[in-house]
This record gives C-alpha cells, structure tokens and sequence, in this order.
C-alpha cells in the first residue's frame, strides 16, 4: 500500500490574494491584523498552507508509525463561522487561554469568532510559545 501524502502542504498561492477573497469586511481586517501579529511573534513570512490555511514558519515532523511531513510552527484559517489558529499543546498553554478571551478549543485548535473577542497580548504569548515550543521538540 502506497504512503498517503499529508494533505496541507506549504503552497505558492498568494497570501494576500486569499485574504481578499474572505467575504466580510471585518473578517478581512481580522486576517490582516492576524497575520501581523503572527509575522511580528515568529519572524517569519506568512505562507499559504494548502488552499485555506495561513502558516509561519515550519518543522519537519515524523511518528512512529512512520507518517511524516512538514507543518507550520503556527497559522490560522478563516473559516465560514470563526477563524481557526493552529496552536499546539505546551505547557503553559491552558493558563494563557484562561486569560485570552472568548473562545473555543479542540485539540491543537483555538477557536475564535473575531479578534475583538480576545487579547492581543495573550495571542502574541501563544504564538511565541508555539514557536518555542516546536524548536525543542523537533531540533
């Protein structure tokens, strides 16, 4: 049997093409203000990841059942009904998001209406940590 390729992979799509295509004005800005933080936190360019994800940065991955690939340290996506940011679990994490603001989680995901809901700074610590936090666990 064939290995199946990871299905979000680092595209050349254009970031800002995608976020002009976001319906609503708000979300728009949303995704803006999303992306400077995220550019500012971890020093990288933000990257289209498959057709609707938007990443910084990368690290290699591989589990012991030997599935590997590539993912972004941090990102989001702007869905239909709330924007999903892509944080992964590390210490710390739950005590920052009692602070964050309104929102929703499941597994590596925060979910978020719009970016007045939550703050700012709280963000930003969970974006660094993100970052941090995947430098040491795959070197």
């Amino acid at each position: 049997m064939a290995k199946a390729s990871p299905k979000t992979v680092e595209t050349e799509l254009s970031v800002a093409g995608f976020v002009k295509k976001v319906d609503d004005a708000q979300r728009q800005a949303d995704c803006n203000q999303l992306i400077e933080i995220m550019k500012k936190q971890t020093g990288f360019e933000p990257k289209m990841w498959g057709p609707s994800i938007i990443g910084f940065g990368s690290y290699h991955y591989k589990y012991e059942s030997g599935h590997e690939g590539d993912a972004p340290m941090v990102g989001f996506s702007p869905r239909k009904s709330e924007f999903s940011l892509y944080i992964p679990n590390f210490e710390g994490k739950e005590k920052l998001l009692e602070k964050f603001g309104k929102h929703k989680t499941a597994k590596a995901c925060v979910y978020i209406k719009k970016l007045a809901d939550v703050d700012v700074k709280v963000l930003e610590k969970l974006v660094t940590s993100s970052v941090k936090h995947y430098k040491e666990k795959y070197k």
